[in-house]
């Protein structure tokens, strides 16, 4: 079955919120085997709904809508639907007693506006939204089926995981499912490790399909696969990953939504090793990226940012005189950073960054996007040179994946 998502708020076409609401949505109907033909973003208005929804009911048999359910008047999404489904507006008394109980536990009274907001399509089978305040609505106009539910995402996210998706598989007739495993790899540009896995594409079969996902430094591969006996699909997925890594294994870092930073993490924690960063051009980006993971205290020292060569050779113990030797962006001084670092901050291992980010700050010698990075451990130290752009967040967001990369690489003896 065709599935459309239509989120409505100013605050989204104007940049002022990221849409997250449709990529949870799209990913929770493609996993059910629905086919997510197009998202659209409209205003809140009468006529951007009712436009957007002549439009979604056009292409699809289902349509998923966020957003305009509070209790304020620029919340008009359900005065719209009830208008566009040919109903009354109708008081929900279960909506309003539940709101009275969450007030009265928070020591309020639930005011007009919340009565208001219990006002809806009395067509509308609502679905109460344990996360939340404004009530989902089901409805089923001319075959098809609509579903509003609010913007707020945690909210949203309730209501598909707990109600709207169990509903929409229960009644589905067609019982096939699409399945995907997402292959994580690092360290092969997108053209080259499609070069090298060409003759496993092409001897797919027709309801396997494989997908490039390109990042900086990254390439996620992603088998997918439609059928209806999950056992078989699964099977044919693990055969094809099987014959993919057969070739780039060595690229493999991870699988699914796995980051570089949480495959390091998994890795380390599984031998009892641990970890330091030492940056300079990454400004502690790697840090950032590592810490961001729960349960990292349990292989992560610490850090150093030592944007300024005085701290690079007073914290660090670089010496002033290779570093007016080589020059701060030099494999020189980067070893001895990543060597230092694992002394100072008592690890197993350390990464250290120096390097040339940009837009400005380059030379003819070292153009911006000369970037040097290391990894020292217990068996030596490996470093490598990066030539990149001239665009700055680029260039960190390369440089602290590529880091991560040659360290995983040192931990898998790769």
């Amino acid at each position: 079955m065709k599935a459309y998502i239509l989120t409505i708020g100013d605050e989204i076409l104007i940049g002022q919120v990221t849409d997250t609401n449709a990529t949870y949505m799209a990913e929770a109907l493609s996993v059910e085997g629905y086919e997510v033909v197009e998202h659209l973003s409209v205003a809140d208005t009468r006529d951007g709904i009712r436009n957007g929804l002549d439009r979604a009911l056009a292409a699809a048999d289902i349509v998923l809508m966020t957003g305009g359910l509070g209790p304020t008047k620029d919340d008009i999404t359900k005065k719209v639907l009830a208008e566009y489904v040919g109903t009354e507006m109708a008081f929900h008394q279960e909506s309003w007693e539940r709101l009275v109980k969450i007030y009265a536990g928070f020591g309020k009274e639930a005011g007009p506006h919340h009565r208001e907001q219990c006002e809806l399509p009395a067509s509308a089978t609502v679905i109460t939204n344990k996360a939340g305040t404004a009530p989902g609505m089901w409805f089923e106009h001319k075959g098809k089926i609509i579903v509003s539910m609010p913007g707020v995402p945690y909210e949203m996210r309730y209501l598909v995981s707990k109600e709207i998706i169990p509903r929409l598989v229960a009644g589905n007739v067609d019982q096939s499912r699409q399945r995907s495993l997402t292959i994580l790899t690092a360290g092969l540009g997108e053209s080259t490790l499609a070069e090298a896995i060409e003759a496993v594409e092409d001897a797919l079969p027709r309801h396997i399909s494989l997908a490039y996902l390109p990042n900086l430094g990254t390439v996620r591969l992603r088998l997918t696969t439609r059928g209806t006996d999950e056992t078989a699909m699964q099977a044919e997925l693990t055969k094809y990953k099987d014959e993919i890594e057969a070739i780039v294994g060595q690229y493999v870092y991870g699988y699914g939504k796995e980051d570089l930073a949480l495959a390091v993490q998994k890795k380390m924690q599984q031998d009892n090793l641990t970890l330091a960063t030492a940056e300079s051009c990454t400004g502690g980006s790697i840090a950032r990226m590592i810490t961001g993971h729960a349960g990292s205290s349990g292989h992560f020292r610490g850090s150093v940012v030592a944007y300024d060569n005085d701290v690079k050779s007073s914290v660090l113990g670089v010496s002033t005189e290779l570093l007016a030797q080589h020059g701060a962006v030099s494999k020189e001084v980067v070893e001895a950073m990543a060597q230092n670092a694992r002394q100072v901050l008592k690890s197993d291992y350390a990464v250290a960054t120096s390097g040339i980010a940009g837009p400005g700050g380059g030379s003819d010698e070292k153009p911006v996007g000369t970037i040097w990075i290391a990894v020292a451990g217990p068996d030596g130290v490996k470093s490598k040179l990066l030539s990149s752009g001239k665009d700055r967040k680029r260039n960190i967001t390369y440089t602290v994946h590529m880091a991560l990369n040659l360290l995983m690489g040192q931990l898998q003896g790769k």
